[in-house]
């Protein structure tokens, strides 16, 4: 369900939403995909790219699916719990919202 999603976003992405190429790496369980969006495009890429993400997103599935299809927003207590590891996770709204979420 996850790389699913995933695969699927380029087709949702709201042009504009990221002026500036922005890389995020997420790592689901055992999915692990490195999204990069630009003015113009979103891109799904397998693995890690060799390049530094901007953001780095590790959960659970069950996070996960409960912040992409239920609507859930983290807290502070979520990223300091272990429950979402995140080196910039003010970059995470922007993501949803680039996404219609």
């Amino acid at each position: 369900m996850i790389d699913e999603i995933i695969s699927a976003l380029p087709g949702q992405y709201v042009k504009g939403s990221f002026p500036v190429k922005t890389t995020f790496y997420f790592s689901v369980d055992e999915i692990k995909k490195t999204v990069v969006l630009d003015e113009n495009s979103c891109t799904v890429h397998d693995g890690k790219l060799s390049e530094e993400a901007d953001c780095i997103c590790k959960t659970s599935p069950e996070m996960f699916n409960r912040i992409w299809n239920q609507g859930y927003r983290p807290g502070v207590m979520d990223f300091m719990g272990g429950k979402i590891k995140s080196n910039a996770p003010m970059l995470l709204p922007q993501f949803l919202q680039a996404f219609g979420k």
